[in-house]
């Protein structure tokens, strides 16, 4: 039996696929394309980009004094970020297949593609690597503490949620003992996701 939740999920889905195919669009616009995985800008995108580009130099220069002042915090995270991707992997690799949960794949997660950009300068350039792996090793970590969290315990919370997991829609309600326990031996033997999901 279809339910209202299961018609607006299906919905939503297909909202993300026209949305890809909208970027799909803007990428042609751009004028850029894939070749293995390897970002590729016809060559006089690529000379108007170098062209506009701010030299790191002047780029410092312009800085505002409290920026520069507190990069230093900003950078310390990489020692959480490094020690949060180290373990999770470390957890993953032990515990997933024990329970025969499928892996995440990390590098679904950790993109690094801003370094084509040939309209940034090397300081941007790092910044945006800076960026890239933190909010991935932060979505990485996301999808394997869902993906336990999908095995062990597919309850819905009683209060509003901000920004669930893609999973979480298909958990059993709050308060739902049968549904509880249904989730529970569907899902004994691993996470099953759904195809592209």
């Amino acid at each position: 039996m279809t339910t209202q939740l299961d018609a607006l999920t299906q919905r939503m889905r297909e909202i993300e696929r026209d949305i890809e195919a909208e970027l799909a669009k803007r990428r042609e616009a751009l004028r850029f394309h894939f070749e293995r995985r390897k970002v590729v800008f016809e060559h006089d995108v690529e000379a108007l980009q170098r062209a506009i580009r701010t030299k790191a130099s002047h780029y410092l220069l312009k800085a505002n004094p409290l920026i520069v002042i507190t990069a230093p915090l900003i950078y310390s995270l990489i020692i959480p970020f490094v020690l949060l991707d180290v373990f999770v992997m470390a957890y993953q690799a032990i515990c997933f297949p024990i329970y025969k949960i499928p892996k995440v794949r990390r590098g679904d997660y950790l993109v690094f593609d801003r370094h084509h950009l040939a309209y940034l300068n090397i300081i941007e350039k790092v910044n945006c690597a800076y960026c890239s792996y933190g909010n991935g090793v932060i979505a990485f970590a996301r999808e394997v503490a869902a993906r336990t969290e999908v095995y062990w315990c597919p309850i819905k919370h009683a209060r509003r949620m901000l920004g669930p997991h893609p999973h979480y829609v298909g958990f059993a309600d709050f308060g739902d003992a049968e549904g509880f326990r249904e989730k529970i031996e569907a899902m004994k033997d691993g996470v099953k996701l759904e195809p592209g999901a």
